[in-house]
């Protein structure tokens, strides 16, 4: 059953067009007042071309349980219209067969309550050898891939695209073909594990920058377990810092807390608002931990 929800990833696709294309928004009513209103503002922020959706960071290289699962039944609470990630699920490295099923297991059993679409691509821990690499994409039939919400694209790449720290021509070449067939997206958003940007030898990640050259776009990275921010020729680059992965935990000052990205995209582009995990209440905080 665990399978199913990434088999069906072409059908999500689909439904999530659809359900942009769908969704019946609310009308504001209130009576007329001749004077003075109780209320200031009249721009509601429900354009039909917003979406909103959240992003999570590592949950392995040296997971401390609980914490993911705890941030799937919080990311509930907030009913974005999907989650998207940017790799490292399992500690992985092993090519014991029973072994890489079980750490599989455990990671979709915590996703299991999650209860809206969640978008994977693979991080060093989740293919961290050719026997990985295959189990990968048993479980979840590619390892690079792109699809189109609303009027977003979005390039979801693989930086294990073997060897380790490396995008093929081939995904180079596939990335080129999704967005040459996607010209008029008003933004397109980019997710790889390792930010490439930041190595000497980027290993096929400058074609892909090459590519982007010119098209209003956001690149987002996780892997380094701390938050950081950068503007690399005019493009706002992210690395996340964690969710549930290792980390010394010093706080917001040192990008070092486990957190998730809530992204509302607008028409200029995506507002992005880092939530700390811990930072996350339901509707009656006085009796629940955080």
């Amino acid at each position: 059953m665990k399978k199913i929800r990434f088999l069906f990833l072409g059908m999500v696709l689909i439904l999530a067009g659809c359900h942009t294309a769908g969704r019946s928004l609310h009308p504001f009513k209130a009576p007329a007042y001749s004077t003075a209103k109780p209320w200031r503002g009249d721009r509601f922020a429900n354009d039909k071309k917003s979406f909103q959706f959240v992003i999570i960071a590592d949950r392995t290289g040296g997971n401390r349980p609980g914490v993911f699962e705890q941030t799937i039944h919080k990311i509930n609470r907030l009913q974005p219209e999907f989650v998207l990630s940017a790799g490292d699920y399992i500690e992985g490295k092993t090519e014991d067969d029973s072994l890489l099923a079980a750490q599989w297991d455990d990671f979709f059993d915590a996703l299991e309550p999650l209860q809206m679409p969640f978008f994977c691509l693979p991080g060093n821990h989740d293919i961290s050898n050719p026997f990985m690499q295959q189990a990968y994409i048993d479980r979840m039939g590619m390892t690079y891939y792109h699809f189109v919400y609303g009027n977003v694209l979005f390039l979801c790449l693989n930086t294990e695209d073997p060897p380790a720290t490396h995008i093929s021509e081939a995904q180079i070449q596939y990335m080129e073909k999704a967005l040459q067939d996607n010209q008029k997206v008003s933004w397109t958003m980019v997710l790889l594990h390792k930010p490439m940007w930041k190595y000497k030898d980027s290993a096929g990640y400058e074609k892909i920058e090459a590519l982007l050259a010119g098209r209003p776009h956001t690149v987002i990275a996780a892997h380094e377990h701390r938050y950081q921010k950068e503007t690399r020729r005019g493009i706002d680059h992210y690395v996340l810092a964690t969710t549930g992965g290792s980390s010394a935990l010093r706080g917001a000052a040192f990008g070092e807390l486990d957190h998730i990205v809530w992204v509302s995209m607008t028409e200029n582009g995506p507002l992005l608002a880092n939530l700390a995990v811990e930072g996350i209440y339901g509707d009656n905080f006085r009796d629940q931990a955080p």
